[in-house]
Parts: structure tokens; sequence; C-alpha cells
């Protein structure tokens, strides 16, 4: 097996899961959040610095990596962890939710997607077979079947036919991978929100035996009361010794809510994203660091953030180099915000060890302003 889930401890108060992942790039501490490097680059970060705020693992994506520069390219490289200087694991995407996501530039067929690039317009098809063929390629620790993620809302019927298509691919993805041995091949669960679709869904996933499992089709408009129900839904259904992903999910209340009901692993470009775009996450909630308020504060970003950003820089400095337009206020609340993210699931993973993981949300939320 490429990975081995360790579950060390199981919160007494929330049923919240502390464990660890150890793959062939290194040991995991879970629940852990793993920031998204879409194109081989966590944007506006160094490998050096992804170190220094705490990442244990980064996410990379097929779609973009196989449309530029190409998986044959990053192969010959020597892979991914080569080819982009990190020597941490790696989880990589099927590509599905990029696909997908083009809407009328593809067109979905039991034997997979055909799709026209966004860069350039070019024609391309990939299926469940090339999905693995090309992170075989990639070398990356952790890969993603190949699936389709349905939107919200959507028909039962429809719904119903996605996720047996899923399940069929995923059939085709466990046949056509090749490299079982460095890299662990994930299957996902679907069904949108219809509880009794995401039980089928689970149980011809987990039937496969994969080495771990994907929660997909969450965080796609729908409201987080119902993402809730559904996770509380699956996660009793799911195996207790492989690891739980959930994927595409990374504020704060999803963070804390999905530990809480018993996932392993998240990832989000919502930090970065929000941080280029001048909007950092603090311990009283967001700042939006161009606002004018900020002109003569000469108080760190979060005065209880001991980062990089923090300890070196006011927000009126900040606020200036986006004004100013200076790649160097992206590259700080970029920095920041990363930094605030992986320290919450630190203290996430310490409350489970403690038993008090629901008490020490209520004290975020109460701070953060999150209604509870």
């Amino acid at each position: 097996m490429a990975i081995r889930y360790e579950l060390i401890k199981t919160c007494k108060q929330s049923g919240a899961r502390l464990g660890k992942l150890h793959t062939p790039h290194g040991a995991i501490d879970t629940p852990i959040f793993m920031p998204v490097g879409t194109q081989a680059t966590v944007k506006t970060m160094t490998s050096g610095e992804l170190k220094q705020v705490g990442s244990q693992i980064i996410l990379s994506n097929t779609y973009h990596l196989y449309l530029r520069p190409g998986y044959k390219l990053i192969e010959k490289a020597g892979g991914l962890h080569r080819f982009m200087n990190w020597d941490r694991p790696i989880l990589t995407d099927s590509g599905g939710f990029q696909i997908f996501s083009l809407g009328p530039l593809r067109n979905i067929s039991e034997e997979g997607v055909e799709f026209r690039s966004h860069i350039d317009g070019s024609r391309h098809f990939i299926g469940p077979e090339k999905a693995i063929e090309i992170q075989n390629s990639l070398g990356a620790d952790i890969i993603m079947a190949f699936d389709e993620c349905v939107s919200y809302p959507e028909e039962y019927d429809y719904v119903k036919n996605s996720l047996e298509r899923t399940t069929r691919w995923a059939k085709s993805c466990k046949e056509a991978h090749k490299n079982v041995g460095n890299q662990a091949l994930f299957g996902i669960i679907q069904g949108g929100m219809y509880e009794d679709l995401r039980k089928q869904s689970a149980e011809e996933i987990i039937a496969l035996d994969f080495p771990g499992y994907a929660i997909g089709g969450l965080s796609v408009g729908e409201p987080k009361h119902l993402m809730y129900e559904i996770l509380s839904y699956i996660t009793p259904l799911m195996p207790k010794n492989k690891p739980r992903y959930l994927m595409g999910v990374g504020s704060t209340d999803d963070l804390i809510e999905g530990s809480i009901r018993g996932i392993d692993m998240f990832d989000c470009v919502l930090p970065t994203r929000i941080g280029r775009n001048g909007t950092a996450m603090t311990s009283q909630g967001r700042v939006v660091i161009k606002n004018a308020v900020h002109t003569e504060s000469f108080e760190p970003l979060d005065p209880e953030c001991d980062c990089h950003t923090c300890k070196n820089y006011t927000r009126a400095y900040l606020r200036h180099l986006f004004k100013a337009n200076e790649i160097l206020g992206l590259r700080l609340l970029t920095y920041h915000n990363l930094y605030f993210l992986l320290r919450l699931m630190e203290r996430i993973r310490q409350a489970i060890m403690e038993d008090n993981l629901l008490d020490y949300r209520n004290e975020f939320f109460q701070k953060y302003g999150h209604e509870l």
C-alpha cells in the first residue's frame, strides 16, 4: 500500500478524528488543510515559504498540468515533486471538476469527456484511463479517480445516472492504475443532496476497496446547513481505518464543522484567492486591507498572529502595497492566510486530543463573528 492511515484518537465531545497519514514523502497529521497549487505552484509562494507556514501536503490539478506544460514533460523532469521542488506529499485531483465546469465547452459520454481548452480552444478528450495515465506520470502520492461532479440544484434522475457512471469510471481507474506501490488512488463518493443516492454511491465506491475515499459534489452552491447534513449522513458510512477527504472546502467554519463530522483532509483555493484580492483571515474575522480605515493603521494585520507578515508589516503598509499594485502585497496576505488556516488546523487537532472540539468551535466563532 502506498499510504497507511493511523487513527490516533477520537474526540469524546465531538466524534472528530485525530490521525496520521503515512505516505511515500512523509507523514501528515490529520485533520489537515492542503493548500492548492493548481499549476504546480501555490500562487505567489515558494516551496520554502510553504514549509514556513506549516504546509504538510499540497494539491495540484491534473487538468491544468495536462494542458500546460504537459504531463510528459513533467514526467521527463523527474515527476511533479522534482519539477516544482517540493519534497513533501502531493495530491493531484483528476481534473474532473475543472472539465465539468467548462459547461458548453464539454461533452460527456460513457467513455469520458470531450472538451475544449480554456486556453486556446483546442479539442481534448479525458476519460478514466487517461486521467490515471496523466496522474501516474505526474507521480503524486495520492491521486483521484475520474468522476462527474454535478451542480446544485440538480434533478434526481440525472444525479443517479451520474453517480452510477462515476462508479463505472472508478472501476476503470482502478484497473488502469499502474503504480499501486507508490501512489494511492482514492475513490470519490457522489450523489448530490439526496441521502439515498449518497448511500448508494458510498456502498458502490467503498466496495471497490480504495486506500482512501473522497466526498465530492459539496460546496457547489448548496446552503451550508445542507452540506453539513449530507456530511453527517455520509461519514458514518465510511471505513474508520481509511482517510476521508472533503474536496474543495476551506473556509474556517467548514474546516471546523467538517472536522467535527469526521473529515481528515480538506483543500480549497479560498485563502490564496482572497489573499491576492486583499482580504485577510484573522482571529477577529475577515479584514479587507484595501478599505480606507486602514490608511493610518500601524497595527499588525492580526495582533494574535505570529506569522512573518504580522510580525513585520502594518496594515497601513499592506494597504499601500495593494493600492500601488505591488506584488509584495499579494505575497504577504497569501502567506498570512495560509499560516492562519494551518494554525487553525493545529488547534483543531489539539482540541481533539483534549476532547473539547465543540468548546473550541464556540470560542473561535464567538471571537471570529460567526453565527453558530
